[in-house]
């Protein structure tokens, strides 16, 4: 049985091929368009889909979509309703847009179909599941245990902000929901709009930023905008928000809490911002921690699954990690709402299908995320060849021997190898990395290659037999999801004059044996490498320890700041020839700065200028 998700329309489309329970292709549409946060239907991503799996739209049993429209439409009305006359300018602009495409999503949904197949059966074959369903069933059907609890929480997707079910073997069943306008993704967003970040992107800048601040406004957040119990249960106090009906997440009187308007992104942060960032990382840790305690409580569960895009806080699933009450944690990988389209596809396998779901005793269903797709060396050689650049090829062993010594010699390179990733984390298939042990790398690849931010910190990659020796960790975190400290023995500790600098300014100050990657802090977002799942990085590492007695290099997303990851070598190049990147690996062709053509280096630079 075959049947493609497709997530679309808000942000972050994407599709995914589930074939008899197993994911066989997922991919964003933003990595084929190379538009941000791409909200269109995946066109390119379903075709990407259909072609891994080798059928044609007519072979698939079912398509199935990530939420559903009706719902979220009665939502806004109701929305609407409650705050009238407030809100009237927002609601004139929302709704001749429900009228016209979203409130009849079905029959725009066929439209597109019938560009695959004019044939294709759409009344019989096409299916809606709930938003949260379909993020709780990404989190615990790929997931490798055979009972879990599962928590989903995000911004909101039809009605449903929290929610918490149940999953044993294919059977999945929500029982407990929080609703809208109660809601911790949303929460976390208007203090991404306070300080200057764009809303459904800048969340993870938010919590970058908040080890350079004190917690200062945390008991403000709690006494003023939430009424949070013990349980973790909350509301939300609305006359402090304004997006329910207007055109911003705040207004006047939070603005008056806080000492002043949203600050202006082309604005320079201020220590304001940090603390802002700290209090608001504080206080979702608090509300996550809150709710996994009441829910182990509860239930007696053992394993926990995580999806939705507050899962993507991996500074909070650290902290419910090392709480103890769930013995194993595993977190959907996609866990936003392109992960949707995987958790649409195996709802509907699983529950509405009741068809039968089989662990792997060695991998989860995700596989390592590696569902995108891939290029073979003489595919690359003549895709390379056609914008110009200039390569040499060369075998297994001598690849891993170069880049390893490159990476040793400080090196800045693009890893672009295998099938691309699912999700919003590079793992070692569409990456840059570099040497960890560089105090000056951190900076470098922020200003010179990513054009971003100065005080984003970047995620260690370890080999996972290594991890315990360099990091608080005693188990695996292959996709970036878990921040832990660096261990004691590998720290640096900054002397009080170093403590006293201004936080952004403690960048240039070693704290590990591995600056790169440790943030101000003494954490990192750990990625473990396994030979199982990614066979080629896992032998680049070794041979980089091999060379210096360090198993871990920086790794950070093969992207410059406000476009998608990578997804073809054309892609790849014109990355590499437009920034500060010294060496490109595609497959087995290794490519330098300094055997390029100089004139297209100067063609490629100049677009890819920061702003």
């Amino acid at each position: 049985m075959r049947i493609v998700g497709v997530s679309a329309f808000y942000h972050d489309s994407a599709a995914a091929l589930v074939e008899d329970g197993r994911i066989v292709a997922a991919a964003q549409e933003e990595r084929f368009t190379r538009k941000k946060h791409d909200s269109g239907f995946p066109h390119y991503a379903m075709a990407y889909c259909l072609a891994q799996g080798g059928i044609a739209l007519n072979d698939v049993d079912h398509v199935v979509f990530y939420d559903k429209p009706f719902l979220k439409f009665e939502r806004l009305l109701e929305t609407y309703l409650a705050f009238a006359p407030k809100g009237f300018r927002s609601f004139q602009m929302a709704i001749p847009l429900w009228l016209r495409e979203k409130l009849f999503l079905k029959r725009v949904l066929r439209d597109e179909l019938r560009e695959f197949s004019p044939e294709f059966d759409w009344e019989r074959r096409l299916l809606f599941t709930e938003h949260h369903q379909s993020h709780a069933a990404s989190a615990f059907f790929p997931s490798p245990f055979e009972e879990a609890v599962i928590l989903t929480m995000d911004g909101v997707g039809e009605w449903t902000t929290t929610s918490v079910g149940y999953g044993r073997g294919n059977a999945l069943k929500i029982e407990k929901e929080l609703l809208f306008p109660h809601s911790l993704g949303l929460l976390y967003s208007a203090f991404t709009y306070y300080t200057g970040f764009k809303v459904n992107s800048g969340e993870y800048k938010v919590m970058g930023l908040a080890p350079y601040g004190e917690p200062k406004f945390a008991q403000t957040i709690l006494d003023n905008l939430i009424d949070l119990k013990p349980d973790g249960t909350f509301k939300l106090d609305q006359s402090y928000f304004d997006y329910c009906t207007g055109l911003h997440m705040t207004n006047a009187k939070f603005d008056a809490l806080f000492g002043g308007p949203p600050r202006d992104p082309e604005k320079w942060l201020t220590q304001r911002e940090m603390d802002l960032a700290a209090s608001i990382q504080a206080v979702t840790e608090e509300i996550v921690l809150r709710l996994t305690r009441s829910i182990a409580m509860e239930t007696g569960a053992e394993n926990l699954c995580l999806a939705g895009g507050v899962a993507l806080n991996c500074v909070a699933n650290g902290k419910v990690l090392r709480d103890g009450r769930f013995k194993r944690l595993w977190i959907q990988p996609a866990a936003g709402d392109a992960g949707g389209a995987v958790g649409a596809a195996l709802a509907a396998y699983h529950v509405y299908k009741n068809a039968p779901r089989t662990l792997d005793n060695r991998l989860d269903g995700m596989r390592g995320a590696y569902l995108g797709p891939a290029f073979d060396d003489d595919e690359s050689a003549r895709r390379l060849q056609a914008v110009g650049a200039k390569f040499s090829r060369v075998d297994d062993a001598a690849l891993i021997a170069r880049t390893a010594s490159d990476l040793a010699s400080g090196l800045a390179i693009g890893w672009f190898q295998g099938r691309m990733e699912f999700g919003p984390r590079a793992l070692g298939n569409r990456s840059i990395i570099a040497d960890s042990r560089s105090p000056a790398m951190q900076s470098t690849l922020n200003l010179k290659v990513k054009f971003r931010e100065s005080f984003r910190p970047f995620a260690p990659a370890v080999r996972y037999e290594d991890v315990a020796d360099w990091f608080e960790l005693d188990r695996e975190s292959p996709y970036m999801l878990l921040v832990a400290d660096v261990v004691k023995h590998r720290r640096r500790v900054m002397t009080p004059g170093e403590q006293a600098l201004f936080g952004i300014d403690k960048l240039n100050v070693p704290r590990s044996d591995i600056p790169a990657v440790t943030h101000i802090d003494y954490s990192a977002r750990v990625q473990t490498v396994h030979a199982e799942t990614n066979p080629r990085f896992h032998a680049l590492l070794t041979s980089f320890k091999e060379k210096t007695g360090c198993p871990v290099v920086v790794n950070t997303s093969f992207n410059v700041r406000g476009e998608p990851i990578v997804c073809t070598p054309e892609d790849a190049f014109r990355c590499f020839m437009g920034t500060e990147l010294d060496a490109l690996a595609i497959g087995n062709l290794y490519l330098t700065k300094t055997e390029q053509d100089a004139s297209l280096k100067h063609d490629y630079k100049s677009a890819f200028a920061p702003d």
